[in-house]
């Protein structure tokens, strides 16, 4: 078989299961867009550590390097770039009918006007993630030629930040009684936006990524008890 099935991309492709399977559920007929959250914290816990996983095999040849820089950024077009845009479009879908999420509704936003300005905010969305993960690819690769070592600084906001933002937004429609559909939209469009802007984002060191998981974990069972509270 082509391709490479060694330990040092296992986390990557648990990463994409994860994501494909939060697909699924959001996209169902009865989809919960928080179980397709608890999915997007798994992707982004995988992504974490796949990196430093694939740098522990000391003889890993070119193509191996290669590969994993591909497959991880096809991963992430997925799990950070077409998940929560499921997400949110199981947002329009599911939450108004939900019983367990107690909130006012700012509207039923059924209507063509919102649908459409919600929908250009998705495909916006995923277009934006595919442009950062390009051009990450070919910074990349010029750093590659060039023998630059570890980069110290990313351009643009990591798209593996939704799998911080998104859930840590969605945990608040269990405390709050207003429909925050609205503002999960504003939010997709402003990452959009921090996706291609040149700005220097510095890269995290293990204590800042420990510190993310921790917030993470928090927040994931948090989300957990909250759902089996109201269920």
């Amino acid at each position: 078989m082509i391709g490479f099935y060694d330990y040092t991309v296992l986390l990557t492709y648990a990463s994409l299961i994860s994501a494909v399977l939060g697909i699924l559920i959001c996209m169902d007929g009865q989809g919960h867009p928080f179980i397709g959250v608890f999915f997007l914290m798994i992707s982004g816990l995988c992504d974490a550590f796949d990196g430093k996983v694939a740098r522990t095999k000391k003889n890993r040849t070119l193509q191996e390097r290669r590969y994993g820089v591909q497959i991880d950024s096809l991963a992430d077009l997925v799990a950070f770039g077409v998940l929560p845009a499921c997400i949110g479009n199981s947002m329009l879908r599911v939450l108004p009918s939900m019983p367990e999420v107690n909130r006012v509704h700012v509207s039923r936003m059924t209507g063509w006007p919102f649908v459409s300005i919600f929908y250009t905010i998705m495909v916006i969305y995923v277009l934006a993630a595919l442009v950062r993960l390009a051009f990450f690819n070919v910074e990349e690769e010029i750093r590659n030629e060039k023998n630059e070592g570890l980069r110290k600084y990313y351009t643009g906001l990591p798209v593996t930040s939704a799998s911080l933002i998104f859930p840590i937004l969605l945990s608040f429609q269990y405390i709050t009684p207003v429909d925050i559909t609205p503002l999960y939209f504003v939010t997709l469009l402003i990452v959009s936006c921090l996706f291609v802007m040149p700005i220097p984002v510095r890269k995290p060191g293990t204590r800042a990524i420990l510190i993310m998981i921790l917030i993470g974990t928090i927040d994931f069972i948090a989300m957990l008890w909250l759902y089996l509270q109201r269920r």
